[in-house]
């Protein structure tokens, strides 16, 4: 049986939704067994035999979403292999130059001995959720930055790390 992977993602506007089902995509491609879930609805990370969590970034922290679930799950995700992904840049920064994780991301990779963490472009579009970021979009500074090639290529590298 293959090994089953977790992606598991917070999210406000759905773009960290559509990386994270990218990702669970590329892993199941991969001949892995793969699903990505909202965090708020995983009630436990134990059937899981691998584990990637994502976040949006906003204000320059990971979504809440995201957050609450490394630490309601941290026993389980530290036994297990585990990746991390941020999206958020609203330019073309992510796909130019590696973008370390913020501060909360960077303590619970420690801490949880995370194999990788990635920044991802990040798309805001008309109708967005918040006050803010409808501001931004109104300003003319949103749009789509997410590079689903450097996603797909990503993900592929923890596929092969899983089959071997």
């Amino acid at each position: 049986m293959p090994p089953n992977v977790l992606v598991a993602y917070g999210t406000t506007n759905g773009s960290t939704a559509e990386v994270a089902e990218t990702i669970a995509d590329v892993l199941r491609k991969s001949g892995l067994a793969a699903e990505a879930r909202p965090a708020g609805s995983v009630p436990s990370a134990t059937s899981y035999d691998a584990v990637v969590v994502g976040g949006g970034l906003y204000a320059g922290r990971w979504h809440k979403d995201a957050r609450r679930f490394v630490r309601r799950h941290g026993k389980v995700l530290a036994e297990r292999p585990l990746w991390f992904f941020s999206s958020g840049p609203l330019d073309p920064s992510a796909s130019e130059r590696d973008i370390p994780p913020v501060p909360g991301v960077k303590k619970a990779m420690v801490r949880l001995d995370a194999r990788e963490h990635i920044t991802f472009g990040g798309c805001l579009r008309e109708g967005a959720k918040g006050w803010v970021a409808r501001m931004i979009v109104r300003n003319g500074k949103g749009g789509d930055f997410r590079d689903f090639g450097q996603i797909e290529a990503w993900a592929a590298r923890i596929g092969q790390e899983l089959t071997g």
